[in-house]
């Protein structure tokens, strides 16, 4: 038994996700040539509960837009099982996915791509409400009602799109999103199309609605303090797995695996004498493709943690090009291993007896 965000008991997670993978491709073109399998979401598990808001990150490229897409079944998975309220949802039919769609809703990152320009934003909010069956009588009430909620004017229910600030538009794609009284939002890089003055007021808004609703986030970022700001949770993506999982302070205060502790070293804080006593851990090279994902641990090419340790000579050894590194990063993938109570990361090498790897907690 786990308390939901609001401090109820809840029995079960809204969202389950076991060993979900997803390969792109794959197969023989029609001359005969084989096609590259791209894995773009390789063996990901984890749970969302009721009123909770779990930031996903990670770079370009690391699976996280398909994740999110898996879990809404706009993608089907190639392997895995999905759970939403306790009732397996991986094997429904298309028909019966799009019963339950009011249920778990999608704010993508172009408010004025995913929005109709030939339709009012009346007309754009009313019509999940048209497609789902909702009373013709309850539509006006409820789309003045939602407006209001997310900020907006009802009286420019006539206006469109093209006539609203990016903020107002992206205010638009959530009321969409929310008229239905979803239990789940995925939302997917919904603020890195904005000013940075309008990120703020849309993430106040998106936590002043969780508040108000209990509706759950799963919220898709490359931001680190975007997702700090917003997160009771953080999972960290790197080439289509989960590599560190853990509750939001505990992540930030004191990351476990070495792709988390260089991405958090690169983030800007706002104290001076921190920023300068604060050690950068770069990344090597770039991140791989999903069409060759290295054997090992798939983060060993990019890794200063295996650098380091290798360079030490207490541990066998292999090589990698003209470098050495430690013979387990190259031939074993690490499980995501629980370091701590709320806190999990895929790696052979504990960071914690590695304190010259670690940036110091953001401050």
């Amino acid at each position: 038994m786990k308390a939901a965000r609001d401090g109820s008991p809840t029995a079960q997670p809204l969202l389950g996700v076991a060993n979900v993978s997803k390969t792109f491709g794959g197969g023989r073109w029609l001359l005969g040539a084989r096609r590259a399998a791209v894995r773009a979401v390789d063996d990901v598990s984890f749970e969302l509960w009721p009123g909770e808001t779990l930031g996903l990150v990670g770079e370009t490229g690391s699976g996280k837009s398909t994740l999110g897409r898996l879990v809404l079944r706009l993608v089907e998975p190639t392997s895995g099982h999905i759970t939403f309220s306790g009732e397996e949802i991986t094997g429904l039919s298309a028909a019966e996915v799009r019963r339950r769609r009011g249920a778990f809703q999608m704010v993508f990152q172009d408010p004025f791509g995913s929005l109709d320009p030939r339709m009012s934003v009346g007309a754009l909010i009313a019509e999940p409400m048209v497609v789902h069956g909702v009373s013709r009588a309850q539509i006006p009430g409820r789309t003045e009602a939602i407006m209001r909620l997310v900020g907006l004017d009802p009286r420019s229910a006539n206006s469109y799109p093209h006539e609203f600030s990016g903020g107002q538009r992206q205010r638009i794609g959530i009321a969409r999103a929310m008229v239905l009284t979803p239990k789940l939002l995925v939302l997917d890089e919904p603020v890195s199309a904005l000013d940075v003055s309008i990120q703020a007021q849309i993430l106040n808004l998106l936590m002043e609605i969780q508040q108000r609703t209990g509706v759950a986030y799963l919220f898709i970022a490359h931001d680190l303090a975007v997702v700090r700001h917003v997160s009771h949770r953080v999972a960290v993506m790197y080439l289509g797995r989960i590599v560190e999982l853990a509750d939001r302070d505990l992540l930030y205060g004191s990351p476990r695996h070495p792709y988390t502790v260089s991405l958090l070293s690169a983030v800007p804080v706002a104290n001076p004498a921190t920023e300068r006593e604060r050690r950068r851990i770069p990344l090597h090279g770039e991140i791989s493709s999903g069409t060759a994902i290295p054997s090992g641990c798939r983060f060993h090419p990019r890794c200063a943690r295996a650098r380091l340790i290798a360079s030490r000579g207490a541990i066998p050894t292999g090589d990698y090009g003209a470098e050495k590194l430690p013979l387990a990063c190259l031939q074993q993938e690490p499980p995501l291993a629980p370091i701590e109570p709320g806190h999990r990361a895929a790696c052979h090498f504990d960071s914690g007896s590695q304190a010259d790897m670690v940036p110091g907690p953001l401050t």
